[in-house]
């Protein structure tokens, strides 16, 4: 598959698969965002004194404040990313914290906020439109993630969404697009790679 024809697929996909995140009632996006949380502060891998980078939910994504509160209950540091000159920097966030809106609807701590190492991350809560059933995802092109993954190499990825988002069928991708390791919807948690 040529460059251009992986695009033009995983445009194909981001389509069809917002399109079906976009349609669920509010009421359900909430759920999804406190039976989400309960699942990913059951893991192993989020312990007391764990580092987690999460990230700021937008738009139909499953509400991630849930997830917030049940790390910081249980004794884990959250950070969230901010993107700064192309880059993803993964910074502390503390509940009340100071945020500013993104262009498409996120939020992000402010840039002062604690830098956290990415290689002292040990979960990475990750957002993406769609994921398959061998831990592929499609993400909103910009490869943020996929940049960011080689610098935390010891981090578990796991992969949040509603159950629309995951398909059957493997996800175009290329060599850059890096697996995560589980995919955590409101039906429970799916371990789908093994960590290297």
């Amino acid at each position: 598959m040529t460059s251009n024809e992986l695009k033009r697929a995983k445009r194909a996909v981001r389509r069809r698969v917002l399109s079906a995140r976009d349609a669920l009632a509010a009421a359900e996006l909430a759920a999804a965002g406190e039976a989400v949380a309960e699942v990913i502060a059951s893991m192993p891998e989020v312990r007391p004194g764990a580092n987690v980078l999460s990230f700021w939910a937008f738009g139909s994504e499953v509400p991630t404040s849930p997830i917030h509160r049940r790390l910081w209950a249980g004794g884990a540091t959250v950070a969230l990313p901010r993107i700064v000159e192309g880059d993803l920097r993964v910074l502390v966030y503390q509940d009340g914290d100071p945020l500013s809106p993104t262009s498409f609807g996120a939020m992000e701590p402010a840039l002062d906020a604690e830098p956290l190492d990415p290689a002292e991350l040990d979960v990475i809560v990750t957002p993406g439109v769609a994921f398959d059933l061998e831990g592929r995802r499609v993400g909103y092109g910009g490869g943020f993630y996929d940049r960011l993954f080689p610098a935390a190499p010891r981090a578990f990825r796991v992969g949040i969404a509603h159950d629309v988002q995951v398909v059957e069928e493997p996800l175009p991708a290329g060599h850059f697009d890096l697996l995560v390791h589980a995919i955590c919807t409101p039906s429970g948690l799916r371990r789908v790679a093994t960590p290297t």
